[in-house]
């Protein structure tokens, strides 16, 4: 009976949350641009807690008959949907290819220790641009200031509804990087590719002068600007190609070997499981050239 009623339990969250989330889409889904400037919003908004893909889900398949990049990446056009294709998925490439790299600059620009900075921030923001992989920035910065986290969101939010006027439409398989933008280019409901250039520059000017206002004006903690960062002895080693100096170094952060249970990893992050936490240390943690 226990059994049974903790199943019926989980079947009634699940539910539940499902129900929200179809809500939260069929909603969305009315305000038209607005709305996929507010689903662009939440979207990155969401990614602290690793819950954006649940939201992802309704807008880019089927879960309430949208399905904005299955129907894309099908072959069809605006003329075979209900909505304007692409429009869920078009905003993000101004914003994961050039104003990641602007607010990449204003954090260097910024930076007390520039070498730490550069070391952390530069080569997640080519791989943003690359292949549209943003997670190694984002969380750079996430966690020590969310205020400017939020304010991050809120420019893919703006951009998104931006991009929907300006009548670029391109899609995207894996994320919104120049890789998935090329190959995207050819398919029929690719709209206006050529507008990624203004759009690119303007998200670039924008992400710069709104992260440099913010770091400068309320003094916020992003990489280079911690205070443990002006310490001589920190050495970011990330920029160099000496991976083995960088493993050896995340390793004796860690612990060492002897306090690491299981090693895992995505294509954004590398997982340790480790015997006692308090043998880690942070400060060499990011010393080494991580995130954190």
């Amino acid at each position: 009976e226990i059994a049974s009623c903790l199943v019926g339990s989980e079947m009634c969250i699940r539910d539940s949350v499902y129900n929200v989330l179809i809500t939260v889409g069929e909603t969305i889904m009315k305000l038209g641009p607005i709305g996929a400037g507010i689903y662009g919003f939440f979207n990155r908004l969401l990614i602290p807690f690793g819950l954006h893909h649940a939201l992802n889900n309704v807008f880019w398949f089927d879960t309430i008959g949208l399905g904005d990049l299955s129907h894309f990446w099908a072959g069809e056009t605006s003329a075979d949907v209900s909505w304007s294709l692409g429009m869920y998925m078009s905003g993000f490439f101004p914003c994961m290819m050039f104003g990641v790299l602007g607010a990449a600059l204003a954090m260097v620009k910024t930076a007390k220790n520039k070498k730490a900075a550069i070391g952390l921030v530069l080569s997640a923001a080519i791989c943003a641009f690359v292949c549209g992989v943003t997670e190694p920035f984002e969380f750079g910065f996430m966690f020590l200031c969310f205020p400017l986290y939020v304010v991050y969101a809120a420019l893919y939010g703006i951009f998104t509804v931006i991009t929907y006027y300006s009548g670029f439409r391109a899609g995207f398989c894996f994320s919104a990087g120049a890789t998935d933008l090329v190959f995207s280019a050819s398919l029929p409901a690719a709209a206006k590719t050529w507008m990624i250039i203004p759009l690119g520059i303007a998200a670039f000017v924008v992400f710069y002068a709104v992260f440099y206002f913010a770091i400068t004006k309320f003094d916020l903690k992003t990489p280079g600007r911690e205070d443990e960062d002006e310490e001589a002895e920190k050495k970011v080693v990330l920029a160099n190609n000496n991976y083995t100096e960088v493993a050896s170094a995340v390793l004796a952060a860690v612990g060492g070997k002897e306090n690491v249970k299981d090693v895992g990893y995505c294509a954004t992050r590398l997982r340790f499981e480790v015997k006692d936490n308090a043998k880690v240390d942070e400060k060499a943690v990011k010393a080494a050239g991580a995130a954190g």
